[in-house]
């Protein structure tokens, strides 16, 4: 999922893609344990995801605003 696309996401869809993302990584994590994980770029991946959710999740708290994608001259 893009930023962007995140983002765009009210704050209840947040917290549910978050949820959703850790139980991807535990079950990531369990077939990496068993040896069934084909892919092991998974995990980062699912990581990163996670990082992302939190970091808008903090900025929504923090009532920080993302600039614009206006451009200055």
């Amino acid at each position: 999922m893009k930023v962007e696309e995140i983002r765009a996401l009210n704050s209840e869809e947040l917290v549910k893609q978050l949820e959703e993302a850790h139980q991807e990584l535990l079950n990531l994590r369990f077939r990496l344990a068993t040896r069934q994980l084909v892919n092991h770029r998974e995990i980062p991946r699912v990581q990163k995801s996670i990082a992302r959710l939190k970091t808008i999740i903090r900025e929504r708290e923090l009532g920080i605003k993302q600039p614009g994608k206006s451009k200055v001259a």
